[in-house]
């Protein structure tokens, strides 16, 4: 096996692949650093890559016409995302931010379209991630719509511990008040208060540049 397939073993992807599928892989597959604040694409651009967070931290959102921002989901290390517009070979819908300093693994569209059509597994893998996906974003508009702003914050916490979606993350994510405001489409006070008194139920444990959950099922369904 290739250094590049020993090291692409490590993705979420890899255990569905036949050693041959991980080569082949492995192969189309190159790292890139962003800065924190920068723009990794931005909406209505091609940007042709299957692209995963080896480590950082990256949010998907749009600004529409009246300035009103949105965010679609934010993405740790260990996730991947864009295999929709990937699939369909389409101009994102949506700009990509590194919310912190990140370091990509991006798969060219040629192998991506490859492992589709060739590999059982790896088919396998894309339809778990876009069920997981689909199911996100539905109970996105739901709470957009009902919930107040504790339970916005407590939602998109608790997205970033989905362990199929978001795979890298443990128990404790680092993740800061600005960085979860911008995710939840709150401001920085509002996120404050929400974890602090999510932190007085005993939910979470607000840490320096982290949080720690306790209990994600209740977070997963907070404000039913």
């Amino acid at each position: 096996m290739t250094v590049k397939a020993d090291y692409a073993r490590n993705f979420v992807w890899a255990g569905e692949l036949t050693s041959s599928e991980l080569e082949r892989a492995a192969a189309g597959i190159v790292e890139r650093n962003y800065a924190k604040g920068s723009y990794i694409c931005h909406r209505d651009d091609k940007f042709d890559y299957w692209t995963g967070v080896v480590s950082g931290l990256i949010k998907l959102s749009t600004i529409g016409l009246t300035g009103k921002a949105t965010t679609y989901a934010g993405v740790g290390r260990g996730g991947w995302f864009g295999e929709g517009s990937v699939l369909k070979g389409e101009a994102r819908k949506y700009d990509i931010v590194a919310l912190r300093d990140t370091r990509l693994a991006m798969m060219n569209r040629a192998t991506f379209v490859w492992l589709h059509e060739n590999s059982i597994g790896f088919n396998h893998y894309l339809l778990r991630q876009l069920n997981e996906r689909l199911g996100q974003f539905i109970a996105m508009v739901e709470h957009d719509r009902i919930l107040d702003a504790k339970a916005r914050v407590a939602r998109n916490l608790s997205w970033l511990f989905n362990p199929v979606l978001y795979p890298g993350t443990a128990q404790t994510i680092e993740i800061t008040q600005d960085e979860l405001a911008l995710l939840a489409g709150v401001s920085r006070a509002v996120t404050n208060r929400s974890l602090q008194e999510l932190q007085a139920e005993g939910l979470i444990v607000v840490e320096q540049g982290a949080v720690s959950v306790r209990d994600i099922a209740t977070l997963t369904r907070y404000g039913d």
